[in-house]
C-alpha cells in the first residue's frame, strides 16, 4: 500500500477575508488552526491550514485569503463540494449548531449516507456526512465541540465536470482509483489503500457553465502519498501519460507537484514528510507566523502587509 495514493492529502480554497475565514473555521466548525503562513507566490497573502490536532493528512483544508478579491462562481472544472466526515448521530448537534448562527442548511442523502448541506461566509460548499464505514481519527475539541460530534477529517470531495470519461481514465489509471458505485450522473471512485479521506465523487452536468475562482470556491485538490520517492514515481507515470507536471516543489510541510486533469480540476500531489511539527511543536501549532525561507529577510514588511488579526482562541483546548 506504500506505494499508492493515499487518499486526499488536503483541499485548498480562496475566502475573502482573513478574519472571517479564521473565525468560521475555528469558533463555529471547531478546527484547529494548524499553521499560519503566507502564500508563497503572494507574501502579503496568508495561508491558513485547518485540521485536527497534528494537521494529519486527510484533514488539512486550506484558503489563501485574499482580502476583497470578490465572489467565485462554482461550476465545471472544479471541485465543488467538500465532505467531512462525522460521527453517527452527530448530524443532529451540528443543525443546532448551525441555525444558533444563522447559517441555513439542507439536509440530503447520497450513497445511502446522511448529510447536512451548507456554505461558508464566502459561500464554499461544505457537507457534513455520517459515513457507513467506521472511522477512529482522532478529533480536535473546543469548549463547544466535544468528541462524539467534532469533525473527523474528509469523507469525499465531489468535482462537477461536463464530461467523466477522461477524468475517470486519469484517476483509475494512473492515480489507483477504482469505480465504486454509480447513480445517475454521479460517480464515486474510491481508493482502498486507505479507509478515510478516501473517496472522490464526480457529478456530470454536460449543460453547466465553466466555474471562476474567486471568494468560495475550490482551489485545488492534493492527493496524498507517503514520501518523495512515491512522489516522482507518480511524476513520471503522469509524464508518460502525456500531462504537463511541475517539477518537485518544497511547500515546507511537504513536497508537491501540479497537474491540470483534463476536466480542468488543478490536482496536486502532495507527500506525508515533513508534517506541521517541522518549525513548531506541537502544542504551538498555529500560533505564531512562519514565513518560507526565502521570505524571513522581509519579514517586517511582510507582517506590515498582512492584515491584523484578532488572534483570540481562548475557547480552543
Amino acid at each position: 500500500m506504500k506505494n499508492k495514493i493515499l487518499g486526499l492529502h488536503h483541499i485548498t480554497a480562496i475566502a475573502g477575508s482573513a478574519q472571517t475565514n479564521l473565525n468560521f473555521y475555528t469558533k463555529i466548525l471547531g478546527t484547529r488552526l494548524v499553521k499560519k503562513t503566507v502564500n508563497f507566490d503572494d507574501p502579503g497573502t496568508y495561508h491558513f491550514y485547518f485540521g485536527n490536532e497534528t494537521g494529519e493528512p486527510g484533514t488539512i483544508l486550506t484558503f489563501f485569503p485574499w482580502e476583497g478579491i470578490g465572489s467565485g462562481r462554482n461550476g465545471a472544472g472544479m471541485a465543488t463540494h467538500i465532505g467531512y466526515a462525522v460521527s453517527p448521530g452527530a448530524l443532529a448537534f451540528w443543525k443546532e449548531r448551525l441555525t444558533q448562527h444563522g447559517i441555513s442548511y439542507q439536509e440530503g442523502e447520497v450513497f445511502g449516507e446522511k448529510h447536512i448541506a451548507f456554505r461558508d461566509p464566502d459561500g464554499l460548499q461544505l457537507q457534513f456526512i455520517e459515513p457507513r464505514t467506521v472511522d477512529n481519527r482522532q478529533v480536535w475539541t473546543t469548549e463547544d465541540i466535544d468528541e462524539p460530534v467534532a469533525l473527523k477529517g474528509f469523507h469525499n470531495v465531489t468535482l462537477t465536470l461536463q464530461k467523466v470519461e477522461a477524468t475517470a481514465q486519469v484517476l483509475t489509471d494512473i492515480l489507483g482509483y477504482e469505480l465504486q458505485k454509480q447513480e445517475d450522473s454521479r460517480y464515486r471512485f474510491a481508493t482502498d489503500a486507505i479507509t478515510t479521506a478516501n473517496l472522490l465523487d464526480v457529478v456530470v452536468d454536460p449543460s453547466a457553465s465553466r466555474g471562476h475562482n474567486a471568494a468560495g470556491t475550490n482551489h485545488h485538490i492534493a492527493f496524498r502519498v507517503k514520501d518523495d520517492e512515491v512522489l516522482m514515481a507518480y511524476r513520471e507515470k503522469i509524464l508518460s501519460a502525456g500531462f504537463h507536471i511541475t517539477p518537485k516543489i518544497d511547500r515546507d510541510y511537504f513536497f508537491s507537484l501540479y497537474f491540470r486533469e483534463p476536466g480542468g480540476v488543478l490536482f496536486e500531489i502532495a507527500t506525508d514528510n515533513p508534517g506541521f511539527t517541522v518549525d513548531e511543536h506541537l502544542a504551538d501549532l498555529g500560533t505564531s507566523l512562519k514565513l518560507p525561507k526565502q521570505y524571513e529577510g522581509v519579514r517586517s514588511d511582510i507582517e506590515a502587509v498582512l492584515p491584523k488579526l484578532n488572534f483570540n482562541l481562548d475557547h480552543v483546548k
